[in-house]
């Protein structure tokens, strides 16, 4: 019997974006299952509160097979290890975003190095796409329609009205 290939792609997603959904399906087409981990992260100040992201996700790809979606609030190491995942799933932009996940892949392996790290980049009209950026935009009554799921575009107005 094969064994299943699964992969955990964490972060904040605060707000979830297409850029991430692209990740996600693009993920999809190279592992059995993806275990989308939608960090608590007390170091940053989330607009939107952690059961609100993890729900935002799974209605934004309920259309997609072999995903889960769940809160996580430990090492993202002891979470692969129970989920039985062998790669972490880290989405690039630019420079500055391999900076840091470098460090993070690093640490990650130090923990345990059977489990891998693999970095993807979005689809060329995701590439400049941020949560972020997202709310900043939104904040200031821009128009975010259509890098956000539906879903995520109605909470961020009635947030910053």
């Amino acid at each position: 019997m094969k064994k299943k290939r699964i992969a955990i792609y964490p972060g904040t997603f605060d707000p979830v974006t297409f850029g991430h959904i692209d990740i996600m399906r693009r993920a999809l087409k190279l592992f059995d299952d993806l275990i989308v981990a939608v960090a608590l992260n007390p170091n940053k100040s989330p607009l939107f509160p952690l059961g609100k992201r993890v729900d935002f996700i799974k209605k934004a790809t309920q259309d997609l097979k072999n995903i889960e979606v769940i809160p996580f609030d430990n090492l993202l190491i002891s979470l692969a290890h129970s989920k039985k995942a062998s790669v972490v799933i880290k989405g690039l932009r630019a420079i500055s975003d391999f900076e840091f996940e470098l460090q993070m892949g690093l640490m990650n392996r130090t923990l345990d190095e059977k489990i891998e790290t693999l970095f993807m980049i979005p689809s060329q009209e995701f590439s400049f796409l941020s949560s972020n950026l997202v709310k900043e935009t939104a904040r200031h009554d821009g128009d975010v329609s259509k890098l956000v799921p539906r879903i995520v575009f109605n909470e961020l107005k009635k947030s910053f009205k």
